[in-house]
């Protein structure tokens, strides 16, 4: 069962940024309220307060909400209308479907002079006879009336028969109030059966309503089903029971909400034991055998880089991932100082880069020996080519090129000869052939 709390009006006055006393609408509705309280100390600034669908049975504790314009009771377990005389600003009452069998107990919203809207439908006393007229002539600030507007001239008529009419209210008030005691009595009555049903299951736990003593338990104890057997059992007959409380007839009294209320919270005790019962312990992942052997698992799923843990060992790397690992198996030895995990920003994909024991570098120290002579071996031409190559002057006694350097200024300092006479091409085997060692070969 439900009660107003604090913290309760604070989570639903989210739109007021949780500031209780300066609120002006409130939202309590379908939260097994069974009382009204504190409501009128701590948000005295209150214009709408929505209530329906609870168990309130009697309006109170409102008094002292001056500026109240809409008040929604709907569906709850009250029974007469009272303590609403010192809210002023009231202009819409809403009670619908409750069990108000006291109609002339609206005689004390004739305070409420700003009242506009009352809706009383689905209430017994909304199947007394003259009920409407008696309403509409008894609050004459009324405008509307069960959704539907009261008209002028039907509130002279109802002012006129208003006498006849209040007295068969009042007579069908006495029925009713007669009949509403005899349910009660009943009421409370099954209820003490339902206690004493419930205190023997529990003098024998265990057994379920049944002697511990009879044939029917002596075989279970020979014979104990396992426990999946006894779950079952238990689900099969809270079935029953759950089909025989429903197509049980009840009546229409606050009594009857409450007991489909505790029916409804034991339906869902005895489920909640039910599934805890079911619940089975995984056993932990078994990562190494005794034997000391590593295990490939596959357990954990897609998560933020956060709640991921990479552990390289020499023989396996095993990735957790919110708990649940993920482990292979290496091929071969690695070095775990050496390794790497990169995971992608864009992609998720973790790359782990783990070097081998047995590598080149390995290699590399075991052939060290026969490495160094053959390396040295290589190096020679090497270092022979490197030295040919920068070996940049050019010897013109073993080569027959013309000293390019010397060309130009040769030609600068040659003096200049006017011929007037063609050039003639003299060639070596021409008799009249000089050859000039001034002269450089011609290419």
């Amino acid at each position: 069962m439900g009660r107003i709390t604090e913290d309760l009006i604070r989570r639903n006055a989210e739109h007021n940024d949780c500031v209780i006393f300066s609120l002006e609408e409130l939202s309590l509705h379908q939260q097994e309220i069974e009382r009204l309280e504190h409501i009128d100390k701590w948000c005295r600034d209150l214009k709408i307060l929505y209530l329906q669908n609870n168990l309130i049975g009697k309006i109170e504790n409102v008094s002292k909400l001056k500026k109240l314009e809409y008040l929604n009771l709907a569906l709850n377990n009250i029974e007469k209308i009272e303590n609403l005389e010192g809210c002023e600003g009231l202009k819409k009452l809403d009670l619908t479907v409750n069990f108000i069998g006291e109609l002339s107990s609206i005689k004390t919203l004739q305070h409420n002079i700003h009242l506009k809207e009352l809706f009383l439908m689905g209430n017994p006393c909304a199947d007394f006879d003259g009920y409407r007229q008696f309403v509409v002539a008894t609050l004459q600030q009324l405008k509307w009336l069960d959704g539907k507007e009261i008209e002028r001239s039907e509130r002279i008529q109802a002012l006129q028969n208003f006498p006849v009419i209040e007295q068969q209210i009042g007579e069908q008030e006495k029925a009713y109030c007669l009949k509403r005691a005899k349910d009660k009595e009943e009421a409370q009555r099954n209820l003490r059966e339902e206690e004493e049903n419930e205190a023997k299951g529990r003098n024998y736990p265990g057994f379920e309503g049944q002697s511990p003593f009879s044939v029917e338990n002596k075989d279970h104890i020979q014979a104990p089903e396992g426990q999946e057997g006894k779950c079952n059992e238990k689900k099969f007959k809270g079935s029953e029971d759950d089909l025989e409380f429903w197509n049980k007839p009840s009546l229409f009294t606050p009594e009857s909400r409450l007991e489909t209320l505790r029916h409804m919270e034991k339906q869902r005790k005895d489920q909640e034991k039910l599934s805890e019962k079911k619940k089975k312990v995984k056993p932990p992942r078994i990562l190494i055998t005794k034997d000391g052997k590593a295990l490939n698992v596959n357990d954990p799923k897609y998560m933020d880089t956060s709640l991921i843990d990479v552990d390289v060992q020499p023989t396996y790397v095993r990735v957790t991932v919110k708990g649940k690992p993920f482990q292979l198996v290496l091929p071969a030895e690695v070095k775990p100082d050496s390794s790497s995990a990169r995971r992608s920003q864009t992609t998720g994909h973790l790359v782990i880069c783990m070097p081998k024991v047995d590598g080149v570098i390995t290699r590399w120290r075991q052939t060290s020996k026969s490495g160094e002579s053959t390396l040295d071996s290589s190096r020679e031409p090497a270092n022979q080519r490197h030295k040919q190559v920068e070996k940049l002057e050019v010897d013109p006694s073993k080569h027959s090129f013309p000293d390019v350097a010397h060309i130009v200024q040769e030609k600068k300092h040659r003096p200049r000869r006017i011929q007037s006479e063609p050039k003639i091409t003299a060639n070596e085997e021409d008799p009249d052939f000089e050859d000039n060692p001034e002269v450089p070969p011609l290419i």
